[in-house]
């Protein structure tokens, strides 16, 4: 079986709070480590009271703290919304906090809808468009090759994994022309997956950190002992996303039975459409599934998302998934 992992947003549940989300996802990323996942690696998303990972550094030493030899990391920085200087002070902290243990996964996108760039007091546009520049200027910051006029302390010279991220061709073309590990967000926009995945391997130059392409895929992943208790745990997660396409935003709201059969037409057929990556049911339904998905994509490993209301649901959920992989 390839690695698994888990992608967290650090989800605010309706009657919960801040504090409470991120204990809970110390929780998780430990329920993680016990159960054998590679990598817990934290998303970067603003202006959303249902989301509490836009300090996304913060959140990784949080997690850090909490586990001792899981792999922890950004799932990824979205560095328009930064600069490279401080992106590497960031990660070289980490690097120093926790030892060979820390992912760096970056992206293009805001992590927010437009209002985020007046907040920031950035041109996030143009940022965008400098992003193969920034990731450039970052791998020689972290590499502190070539020499810089001013040294990210701590930054320079430490071993942190980088990836590109991406939802689109551009991510992969970028990351096969750096000859780095590229992870797709399928788990959210599985529309370009496939021609994503093709770019990537067909382009792909080695690089002195990776000689061969290596692709993350990410799934949706809600585990249960029944179909039907799967599919209630994640119903949260479908009210979640109905309100995010609404253009709403609110916390992690309780499981609703029947959710997805009381849509409109045009809801349910996007839910349906995101089900081209994800696997929500029984252990046995959830092995199938995957299994499926892993056949498809060839993927070398692959990462986990799914906000569950109930933190010990969602514990189980990892426990059920990787007792079914193995």
């Amino acid at each position: 079986m390839i690695p698994l992992s888990v992608l967290d947003l650090v989800p605010v549940r309706e009657g919960g709070t801040v504090g409470q989300a991120l204990d809970e996802t110390a929780q998780l990323a430990k329920a993680a480590e016990q159960a054998g996942y590679k990598r817990f690696w934290i998303a970067e998303h603003h202006g959303s009271e249902g989301i509490a990972g836009g300090a996304t550094s913060l959140v990784i030493s949080h997690v850090g703290h909490a586990t001792s030899t899981i792999r922890i990391g950004a799932g990824g920085i979205m560095l328009p919304n930064h600069n490279p200087f401080v992106i590497a002070e960031q990660f070289g902290t980490l690097d120093a906090l926790f030892p060979g243990r820390v992912d760096l996964g970056l992206g293009r996108a805001p992590g927010a809808d437009p209002r985020i760039g007046q907040a920031l007091r950035k041109d996030l546009m143009r940022a965008a468009e400098n992003f193969p520049q920034d990731v450039v200027e970052l791998q020689a910051r972290l590499a502190g090759y070539p020499p810089l006029p001013l040294a990210a302390t701590p930054g320079t010279g430490v071993d942190v994994q980088m990836w590109i991220l991406g939802s689109s061709l551009f991510g992969a073309q970028l990351a096969a022309h750096l000859g780095l590990p590229y992870a797709f967000a399928s788990h959210f926009a599985p529309a370009q997956l496939d021609a994503a995945l093709a770019a990537y391997r067909n382009n792909f130059e080695p690089s002195d950190v990776l000689e061969r392409p290596h692709v993350m895929a990410a799934m949706t992943v809600v585990a249960a002992d029944t179909d039907e208790e799967a599919a209630l745990l994640a119903s949260s997660l479908d009210q979640s996303f109905v309100d995010f396409r609404s253009g709403r935003t609110g916390k992690l709201r309780p499981p609703v039975p029947g959710f997805r059969e009381s849509l409109p037409a045009d809801a349910r057929a996007m839910l349906e459409h995101m089900r081209q990556a994800s696997a929500v049911g029984s252990r046995e339904t959830v092995r199938s599934d995957v299994m499926s998905f892993i056949d498809r994509t060839g993927a070398d490993e692959l990462i986990v998302a799914g906000a569950v209301w109930d933190p010990e649901a969602r514990k189980r959920s990892l426990a059920l998934t990787m007792e079914a992989l193995r």
